[in-house]
């Protein structure tokens, strides 16, 4: 386990589908030792995913030198990707196992974790989140040269 000073924030964000899994989630990523930052939806009344996409999104690019992730749920967790992902720097993952939460931080340095709601269990999305928030990037040339070159079709 990390010390807390070696943890980024976490700024979390859902839509009214994520909305319970959001509450659930935030605690657990805090008893993980992260300073997390909720951005909405804070009640399940209808909201929509791609305002809370670009704020969290937003937040992360703005403290990205410090080591800024986002965690991102709605009901499937591909219109919160999708939305995430159309912001320049953003990398957006959508996650439907550790293994995949895995690989997007080690090959792809994914800022931002995509989950579902109504796809994903409570149990198992702690579990992807953790595996998410947990691995680093292998900064490896071929991981860091694709990366950049990704960069660049944003341009």
């Amino acid at each position: 386990m990390f010390n807390k000073k070696d943890k980024p924030i976490v700024f979390i964000g859902s839509d009214h589908a994520g909305y319970e899994a959001k509450t659930a989630l935030k605690s657990f990523i805090e008893s993980l030792g992260f300073a997390v930052t909720d951005l909405g939806a804070f009640d399940a009344n209808p909201i929509d995913y791609p305002d809370v996409a670009r704020e969290v999104g937003e937040k992360v690019l703005e403290h990205a030198k410090a080591g800024a992730m986002g965690v991102l749920i709605c009901g499937t967790g591909i219109g919160m990707s999708m939305a995430a992902n159309k912001l320049k720097g953003v990398r957006a993952a959508l996650c439907t196992d550790e293994n995949l939460a895995g690989m997007a931080r080690q090959h792809n340095d994914a800022n931002v974790l995509a989950v579902g709601a109504r796809t994903t269990d409570l149990e198992l999305m702690k579990k992807i989140t953790e595996k998410f928030l947990t691995t680093p990037f292998e900064s490896e040339e071929r991981h860091v040269r694709r990366v950049e070159k990704m960069d660049k079709i944003e341009k």
